[in-house]
């Protein structure tokens, strides 16, 4: 149940991003309002598979770099998993659509404050009792 509510997050928090940020959008399969909904939670759902595989061990890895650029090297690192999800999506034929690093920097920044802001308003439900 926590990992569904975490996609349903994650893909709103990527659907206000796309409306924030111009070179992040979101090219959905077919049209229709199903089609959107359904796109956005496919990209959230690889982004989250993407961010717990490969993004665990690039944090491994470049925990030195953390170190030395106190945190900030992180924000690089989530755009380089935003530009990796817009390749994988790109292959599938739609989805994620990231027009370079700058944005995808923007993107990530983005992304990750509103998936956290959305986190915060959701905790009390999502606790055990």
């Amino acid at each position: 149940m926590r990992f569904l509510l975490k996609v349903i997050v994650n893909a709103v928090a990527l659907w206000l991003t796309t409306l924030i940020v111009s070179g992040v959008s979101v090219q959905p399969y077919s049209s229709g309002a199903a089609a959107a909904v359904l796109t956005y939670l496919l990209v959230a759902l690889i982004f989250g598979v993407v961010n717990a595989i490969i993004g665990t061990v690039i944090r491994i890895v470049a925990i030195p770099l953390y170190i030395l650029t106190l945190g900030l090297i992180s924000l690089v690192i989530n755009a380089l998993l935003l530009l990796i999800v817009s390749w994988i999506s790109g292959l599938i034929g739609f989805g994620l659509h990231v027009d370079g690093f700058w944005p995808g920097v923007l993107g990530a920044l983005v992304l990750g404050i509103i998936a956290w802001l959305l986190d915060l308003l959701l905790r009390p439900f999502t606790r055990r009792s």
